[in-house]
């Protein structure tokens, strides 16, 4: 396993995505992937409130329920970061994004404590903003998360899927509190979209150059920066051919069908399978990528992937293809 930095703290530089976990992957195959990702040297686990509230059956604390539940059960204590994000929980049963809590004082301050509460933790390890909330200043949004921090209830800040003018306008509020968000997240993979094309749904914020220059300039500045990526694979794009179909008129342009190629060279080439390759590319460029999985063997896919090392050669040929 590879290792990385955010904020100060060493993480394993291969998040588990534990989206479905304790809800549509039940709860002892759950504990088993937690498990096998801990012995194989893994430390960064992604939730969020909300997961996964649009699924029927399920309201939205099934993720946080379980983590909570495996980390009591196996005597968890700081082996594992766990990473989640508050915001995007509907008021009422059944709603979606027009029902979300948002970032109001109240609303974060309410949900930072059921999520310490389910997780079975005095302190939050990494706590994101989920989604922006246009009717909530942003002001007010980093006031609340700079008076968690103070209070020991939350240790690093993070803000996921917001522009980057927002971001700037974050960096500055929380200096005003004496902090910084430590890492952002968004969607990213090799693959590249379109981005004047609306992604296959609304909830998803892709990583953009501007976003990339941003994060370049904030590291320059000493103030590192450290970037997380969902949706790193796909949803198996890059295996089943039936859901690089689904992933819609973004992704429908010719760079796609040249990433593809260059992907399998460079596979070829390692003796890699496409999505080690994937994951290997996000580590070396410096992104931390989030993995879903619902199976030992994805996992262990994914995991060998942080033993692989792209040449600089390699590298060139995928960053290459437009």
């Amino acid at each position: 396993m590879r290792y990385t930095e955010i904020g100060g703290r060493k993480v394993s530089a291969l998040c588990l995505g534990a989206m479905k976990f304790g809800s549509q992957t039940g709860d002892a195959e759950s504990a088993a992937l937690l498990d096998r990702f801990l012995e194989a040297g893994g430390t960064f686990i992604d939730t969020a409130d909300c997961y996964q509230y649009w699924v029927d059956g399920f309201e939205g604390h099934e993720s946080e329920t379980f983590l909570g539940r495996w980390r009591r059960e196996r005597g968890i204590t700081d082996e594992a970061v766990i990473a989640t994000k508050v915001g995007a929980q509907p008021t009422v049963p059944g709603g979606g994004p027009e029902a979300w809590e948002g970032l109001s004082e109240q609303a974060v301050t309410t949900a930072v404590e059921r999520s310490r509460r389910r997780l079975g933790v005095d302190r939050i390890d990494l706590l994101y903003t989920h989604k922006e909330d246009p009717n909530t200043p942003l002001e007010e949004t980093m006031a609340a998360f700079a008076r968690l921090v103070d209070e020991g209830a939350v240790d690093q800040l993070g803000m996921s899927n917001h522009r980057t003018w927002r971001l700037e306008r974050a960096r500055a509020a929380l200096q005003a509190h004496g902090h910084r968000v430590t890492v952002l997240q968004y969607r990213y993979s090799y693959l590249q979209p379109r981005h004047e094309v609306q992604l296959e749904s609304n909830a998803f914020t892709h990583v953009t150059p501007d976003l990339l220059d941003y994060v370049a300039s904030e590291n320059a500045a000493g103030r590192d920066l450290a970037v997380v990526a969902y949706t790193s694979l796909l949803g198996g794009a890059y295996t089943r051919p039936e859901r690089t179909d689904r992933l819609g008129p973004a992704y429908d342009h010719p760079g796609t069908r040249n990433r593809m190629a260059a992907l399998d060279a460079v596979a070829r080439d390692t003796g890699a399978t496409r999505n080690q390759v994937v994951l290997s590319w996000l580590i070396g460029g410096g992104i931390v990528p989030v993995v879903g999985v619902s199976e030992p063997g994805q996992l262990d896919e994914a995991v060998e992937a942080t033993d692989l090392e792209l040449t600089p050669e390699q590298r060139e040929v995928l960053d290459g293809a437009h």
